[in-house]
């Protein structure tokens, strides 16, 4: 018996896609397909996620090479694969089906991150598998970079800016980039300052934070949707990682809520209550997913002096 289940595919968020003009484009990498899946796919599928959430990677892998026999194709399971194999420093296996889940999805920011992740605890540099992945795909490229910066990896994120032309997000990643090379290699310390009343009703950042936060205070079911779109357009905003976690949480999907969320701590500046919330969400997550350890762990981190 078949029946219709949500399945959570690589987020894409579209870290790439700053101008809001694009966004549309962005539509046909969505966090959610439906799809038919047997009930044995769903069952392994599903039991590998809670296994790599435990700590038991041996288990996630043998479900989720299960998985694999039941859709040879299916690049989720590639992905969630090479990250099992990750955890379990299995480092070849991991690679190669981390490059099988780029291959078939070359625009998927979380697909390219993980790739790189593997490649870099290896000591392998991109261009020894350059040959292996479409590197010709500008998203793919825009997604690289990204994902350099986020690793503070600034000079290869500029060789590959190099080989982009002209967008907001070259410009934008350069100016970061550049900031962070000038103080030491370390992001900048500063906050944003302050804007005016009336320049913050003219700035979509500020809107946008206004609408989620309202959506979040009322448990809106339409959060998970602007969350989403707040967040392919503003990759580099930590608010917006925070919000879409919390929308993953409560719409049952603390796994990918935990990538989201522990993502975004990597862009996370002066900002102490905001690092609270995500902590908080963080350890509910886990707590989720049965993994007791790390919810702990996060509870710690949160600073009850505020």
């Amino acid at each position: 018996m078949k029946k219709k289940v949500l399945l959570w595919m690589g987020i894409a968020v579209s870290a790439m896609t700053w101008g809001t003009s694009h966004a549309q484009d962005e539509q046909e990498s969505a966090a959610v397909y439906l799809e038919e899946y047997t009930d044995e796919f769903q069952e392994n599928f599903f039991e590998a996620l809670k296994q790599k959430g435990i700590q038991n990677y041996d288990r996630a892998i043998d479900l989720l090479l299960k998985c694999k026999q039941l859709e040879p194709d299916n690049s989720v399971v590639d992905y969630e694969l090479g990250k099992a194999y990750l955890l379990d420093k299995q480092y070849i296996k991991a690679q190669e089906y981390a490059i099988a889940a780029l291959i078939a999805e070359p625009t998927d920011f979380w697909y390219a991150d993980n790739l790189l992740t593997i490649l870099e605890l290896q000591g392998t540099p991109l261009e020894t598998i350059q040959e292996r992945i479409p590197y010709a795909n500008q998203k793919l490229k825009e997604n690289l970079a990204v994902a350099y910066f986020k690793k503070q990896k600034y000079e290869e994120a500029r060789r590959i800016l190099k080989e982009l032309g002209t967008s907001r997000l070259v410009t934008e990643l350069t100016e970061k980039i550049n900031d962070s090379l000038q103080k030491g290699q370390e992001l900048a310390k500063t906050p944003a300052p302050k804007l005016k009343e009336e320049e913050e009703s003219t700035d979509p950042v500020a809107q946008l934070r206004a609408e989620i936060e309202n959506l979040l205070a009322a448990s809106d079911n339409g959060l998970l949707d602007v969350a989403k779109d707040a967040l392919d357009n503003y990759p580099l905003q930590p608010y917006f990682y925070y919000a879409y976690g919390a929308a993953l949480h409560r719409n049952g999907n603390s796994n990918k809520a935990i990538e989201v969320l522990e993502s975004g701590l990597d862009y996370l500046l002066d900002d102490q209550q905001l690092a609270n919330d995500m902590y908080r969400e963080l350890s509910k997550a886990y707590t989720a997913i049965g993994n007791t350890q790390k919810a702990n762990e996060y509870l710690n981190k949160i600073n009850t002096g505020l």
